[in-house]
């Protein structure tokens, strides 16, 4: 990540203007022990309390290293129950980073986002469509297929 995603001006940017960014060795107590850092490198998207919100272990290249970052602050938003937020940045993964490994993440989070904000059972099964057309093969899409079933 130091000498190929790090540097990246658009990951230097985001990280400059968008988060706290903190490296720390793997080996760095008590960190390692208190989030169980196994493996380097562990991207860990925690706020301000130290609760995490989104992990990723291995190397990413920059253009998925900004979508995983992106990834977890929406899913911060969405822990907190800031759901409009959550839904904004879930909403730029997928303008801007359509073809990520992180798309289809964050396709299902907008959609229960969208459903927790409205109380509304058809954002869950537009979520699941959305990721039929699109995701057809991810996780997400598997993950989501209850919510075709839901009556409308």
């Amino acid at each position: 990540m130091d000498a190929v995603t790090y540097p990246n001006l658009k990951v230097a940017d985001f990280l400059n203007e968008k988060v706290v960014a903190l490296q720390l060795s793997s080996f760095a107590e008590p960190y390692a022990r208190d989030y169980l850092v196994k493996w380097t490198p562990c991207l860990l998207m925690l706020d301000a309390e130290g609760k995490e919100h989104h992990r990723t272990v291995g190397f990413l290249p920059p253009l998925e290293f900004l979508p995983s970052l992106k990834l977890g602050i929406g899913k911060a938003y969405f822990d907190k129950n800031r759901y409009n937020e959550a839904i904004a940045v879930f909403d730029s993964i997928l303008s801007d980073y359509v073809s990520s490994a992180s798309a289809p993440e964050a396709a299902f989070f907008r959609g229960v986002a969208r459903y927790k904000s409205t109380h509304e059972a058809i954002h869950l099964k537009k979520m699941f469509q959305f990721l039929q057309e699109r995701y057809r093969n991810s996780e997400w899409a598997a993950r989501a297929y209850p919510y075709w079933l839901l009556p409308i």
